[in-house]
């Protein structure tokens, strides 16, 4: 009984006063979540390019801010501000941790993580199981990315603790792509370097002061060619690499250089 009593002890006399209060802050807290990301969202689209990450990437940081001091206002109307109160909710909040939301709880602590450290932003291109995508918003359970198929992919934080990331802007407004070709070993590897780098610096696509990496290796089969360069906005980078697929292939074939054939399979007789 006197546990119980001590127990209650830590709370403070609620009123309804109190409670509209609460219930009040807890709605303009999400209100004004929605609101602040609505808004940099909104300036993100509308600033020049080299400053758009940079925006977004306040998104999330805004977010744990306003849940933070929405949490900090509320403590002190339900719980009465002593030390041994404060003890004792730590060590509540931390049995809940490990025990009732063990999984939730990581996925909380990765994304803590994930915003301070920059594993990834809003806006880079990441790849995590197989899912490759724009980052469009980081909660602090999980984050969403949009693939190139248009589809949505939410993805816990908590991956970080056990999966490889591939981050393909790391915050940057840079993105390598590469454009590959396959072809029959005989012909004129000078001309076709020369005439791959032409077709990707006059690319509308490429990023304009990004050079341009011809990589070029021998195999079995053929010769394998790999035009590398940057896009002027990570969003076209598919648009970049058709581009250079499409004109590349027309330059070969008005080169007369013909594209390499695949291997005979071996049979048995």
């Amino acid at each position: 009984m006197n546990a119980e009593i001590s127990a209650f002890k830590i709370l403070n006399r609620l009123e309804w006063s109190s409670l509209a209060l609460i219930l009040g802050l807890l709605i303009g807290a999400r209100v004004l979540a929605w609101a602040a990301g609505w808004l940099v969202s909104h300036l993100a689209e509308r600033a020049p390019g080299r400053w758009r990450l940079p925006v977004l990437k306040s998104r999330p940081v805004v977010r744990v801010l306003i849940a933070v001091a929405a949490v900090l206002i509320i403590i002190p109307i339900l719980v009465q501000p002593t030390f041994e109160n404060a003890v004792a909710l730590l060590a509540a909040f931390g049995l809940v941790f490990a025990f009732a939301l063990k999984d939730y709880g990581s996925s909380l602590v990765a994304g803590l993580v994930t915003v301070f450290e920059g594993t990834y932003q809003p806006g880079d291109w990441i790849q995590v199981e197989g899912a490759y995508g724009e980052v469009r918003s980081i909660g602090m359970r999980a984050v969403r990315i949009v693939t190139s198929d248009d589809t949505e992919v939410v993805i816990p934080h908590s991956k970080i603790w056990s999966n490889s990331i591939s981050n393909a802007t790391g915050g940057s407004h840079r993105l390598l792509c590469v454009a590959d070709f396959y072809l029959e070993p005989h012909h004129d590897a000078l001309l076709v370097r020369q005439k791959l780098e032409d077709v990707a610096r006059s690319s509308a696509y490429r990023q304009p002061d990004s050079p341009v990496t011809i990589v070029v290796a021998e195999k079995p089969w053929g010769t394998h060619y790999r035009v590398k360069t940057s896009v002027r906005d990570s969003r076209e980078q598919f648009l970049l690499t058709t581009d250079l697929t499409v004109r590349g292939k027309g330059m070969l074939l008005a080169s007369g250089v013909r594209a390499a054939r695949a291997a005979p399979v071996a049979t048995e007789a």
